[in-house]
């Protein structure tokens, strides 16, 4: 058990990293910030399961379920809300962006 938690931990960490390259990488703060939110989401909860599995004796294993549920819960929704703020103040999307489903909304005033 501890070789699979070991495992899924270095997976966790391996997303970890790839999202800090893929801020690093990306043209605008949207799609960076889809990067970075993605990456947190999906490698930390690997990152704990991980944890979890490679120290079944630590006895923090309902702490960790709640963190993870806090982190699928609350990093989707930050980002939204980040988003949403850049685009209102004005941040522009890069040249290479095909789509903006904000501007319709900021046009009329409306929300979706």
């Amino acid at each position: 058990m501890e070789l699979t938690g070991s495992i899924i931990t270095l997976t966790g960490s391996i997303v970890l990293f790839l999202g800090a390259l893929g801020i690093f990488r990306m043209p605008d703060v949207y799609n960076r910030m889809q990067a970075g939110t993605k990456a947190t989401t999906l490698g930390t909860v690997l990152f704990l399961i991980g944890v979890s599995l490679g120290h079944p004796g630590c006895g923090c294993q309902g702490k960790i379920v709640i963190l993870i549920v806090f982190i699928l819960a609350t990093n989707p929704v930050s980002s939204n809300a980040l988003a949403r703020a850049a685009h209102t103040a004005g941040i522009k999307l890069t040249d290479r962006s095909v789509k903006d489903d904000l501007k319709d909304d900021t046009e009329t005033g409306e929300a979706k």
